[in-house]
């Protein structure tokens, strides 16, 4: 067997996956190599997909050509439009999967997928020659030879997991870590840290008294994550909430002795937007409950995930504990919850490519970088990929800014920033978030993923023909007036205004009282128009209205933009000894010199460098 690659993956969760996929599909000869060839893409955690933030990138990926959308849309048991009763900036998809349908819908996606080839084994050491990387060695021996590797390895990293004070090595529960890996990386100069997240006990269905729940089903709308059509094959099952109480809490709270998070057993910082439960009684003491979802794992196990109530605690604590809620009284459990910690690497030695500035061809993606989520490693997996491709073809990378996808924002603020605990992405965290909408992501991504030759043509096509028809509503809405005679009527009647003019359809469409449904039904010219799409009408009426609706932010948010933009075009990289200037604050001239930022405004969003600071590299660039 020729052991000789462009591309060599290692590690195959979301962002192994991902890169794998990207690469090979870019023409890249490719090796996925990972542990076990029946864990590949795992939910580690809960087995579900987006979310808040989550789910904009997740469309991002698709819009690009990869493959989580797809795959999600192809195993979800329930999903849901999160934040539909806000503005579209926010509006997130979130899909509940079957676990093990998961698994095997990714297997058949590799296993059919040109260029890739899938190798089990575990990668033991990075050859590193003349700086570069130029391959892995396995537990094994064998060894693989490759012109870029992308290291995706996940919480594997010395592993060691925790459940109250036994420890056990591992990377994920009855699953071996990698011990020598992160060594032969270490030892070139890439810095690392330890990292720690946690998962919920399992619980059987059988023993839960729903009576006692409040049922939360899913959507029933045209809604999915993939703008390829992907239509949801299983059955759609709901989840159900509950909440803990103070017997719960007291009982928690009587055994923080023996919790590895409170008597020093784990030293490493935990994701702080997805707590265990024992640092929610410490963070929030006054709350007398807090709520859980018991949400399925799949369409046919009777195994239940408890979402909400991480812990590391003694196993008898966490059941006795749980047993306090009315709903699980009775409860059996598969296996308790834990903690794992794990190293990661910092990502401030990464270009925006996620190639190493310290290790040329060495390139880092998911959790390994500090952060935590399936779709923030998924997202990044798909860059790595993309690069990786890029590098061996000689070609220049390909990177996102912050105004053109989640995804960009997200590798901006690991590479500019760094991570002094596990990173997740929230909307919050993107400035220009009204451009970057989940229903947006095939109108800002799919021509450029098409330019690098990842999107496929099937994929271009249709959303040219999407373009076309969105253009085609907008430009009847904006031309089209509306006379009080002809409408007035109906405007009382929808409870809105009257017109003493004349007006655009658009102008109406973007009252808040009125939707484009709505002034169909009283507007036939609109309603043939709305009609007249072949495939996907809903999607794209939706898209136009998101247009006409938020046009003034839109335009007003493009303008912010385009200003940063300017300062994205400014390079600055080899052009300042940042020690020896003076003027900049010593915090300032301490952060560009160890991040060494590729443009002025990567150098200006780099915490403790202020604007004056930046005002001083202009007119040193000026000179």
């Amino acid at each position: 067997m020729d052991f000789k690659y462009d591309v060599i993956v290692i590690g195959a969760g979301h962002a192994g996956c991902e890169a794998a996929c990207a690469a090979a599909n870019m023409g890249a000869k490719t090796c996925l190599i990972t542990m076990d060839m029946n864990k590949i893409a795992q939910m580690s955690c809960n087995p579900a997909v987006g979310g808040i933030a989550k789910g904009q990138i997740v469309r991002e990926i698709d819009a690009l050509g990869g493959q989580m959308a797809m795959v999600t849309d192809r195993t979800a048991i329930q999903f849901r439009m999160l934040n539909k009763g806000k503005g579209p900036a926010v509006w997130s998809p979130r899909a509940q999967c079957d676990r093990g349908k998961f698994i095997w819908e990714w297997r058949r996606v590799l296993d059919h997928t040109d260029n890739l080839d899938i190798w089990q084994d575990q990668a033991d050491e990075l050859i590193v020659e003349n700086g570069e990387a130029v391959g892995v060695r396995t537990i094994w021996g064998v060894e693989f030879r490759a012109g870029a590797v992308v290291i995706t390895a996940g919480t594997f990293l010395n592993g060691l997991m925790h459940i109250g004070h036994h420890k056990v090595a591992g990377g994920r529960i009855a699953e071996p870590a990698s011990y020598h890996l992160t060594e032969s990386i270490t030892r070139w100069g890439v810095r690392s840290g330890r990292m720690k997240t946690g998962t919920p006990v399992r619980l059987d269905k059988r023993t839960i008294h729903f009576e006692d729940t409040e049922e939360q089903p899913g959507d029933a709308d045209w809604h999915q994550f993939s703008y390829m059509g992907v239509q949801h094959a299983l059955k759609q099952l709901p989840c159900w909430t509950c909440n803990t109480n103070e017997e719960v809490h007291r009982i928690l709270r009587d055994d923080l002795a023996n919790s590895p998070l409170f008597n020093g057993q784990i030293q490493s910082t935990g994701p702080r937007y997805c707590p265990s439960i024992e640092t929610k009684l410490a963070v929030f003491p006054d709350r007398d409950h807090h709520p859980l979802f018991i949400e399925p794992e799949g369409e046919d196990t009777n195994e239940m995930y408890l979402n909400g109530f991480s812990s590391s605690m003694p196993m008898e604590t966490q059941l006795k504990a749980i047993h306090q809620i009315p709903a699980l009284r009775d409860v059996k459990a598969y296996r308790p919850g834990y903690a794992i910690e794990y190293d990661y690497f910092d990502p401030t030695q990464l270009n925006h490519s996620l190639e190493s500035k310290v290790i040329p061809r060495l390139f880092l993606a998911g959790q390994v970088n500090g952060t935590t989520g399936y779709e923030e490693a998924a997202g990044q997996g798909l860059m790595a990929g993309i690069n990786a491709a890029l590098r061996v073809s000689d070609s220049n990378p390909f990177v996102l800014k912050r105004d053109e996808a989640y995804i960009g924002v997200l590798i901006d603020d690991l590479c500019t920033k760094g991570v002094d605990e596990p990173y997740r992405m929230f909307t919050s965290r993107a400035e220009y978030r009204i451009l970057l909408r989940q229903d947006d992501a095939d109108a800002r991504l799919t021509e450029k993923s098409y330019d690098l030759g990842l999107a496929k043509k099937g994929r271009y096509d249709r959303w040219m023909e999407k373009k076309a028809e969105i253009a085609r509503i907008l430009d009847f809405c904006n031309n089209t007036t509306v006379h009080p005679k002809d409408i007035n009527s109906s405007l009382e009647a929808l409870g809105t205004t009257p017109l003493h003019f004349g007006c655009k359809v658009s102008e109406l469409i973007a009252r808040p009282q009125l939707s484009m449904a709505s002034l169909s039904e009283v507007i036939p010219e609109l309603k043939e128009v709305l009609d007249a799409p072949k495939n996907r009408k809903e999607e794209i009426c939706e898209a136009a209205e998101v247009l006409i609706k938020y046009k003034g932010y839109i335009e007003r948010e493009n303008i912010v933009a385009d200003k940063m933009r300017r300062l994205e075009n400014i390079k600055i990289r080899g052009h300042f000894k940042y020690a020896e200037i003076k003027e900049i604050s010593t915090e300032g001239r301490q952060k560009l010199e160890r991040i060494d930022p590729e443009t002025l405004a990567e150098a200006s969003r780099i915490p403790g460098v202020s604007p004056s600071d930046i005002n001083v590299l202009l007119v040193l660039l000026g000179r």
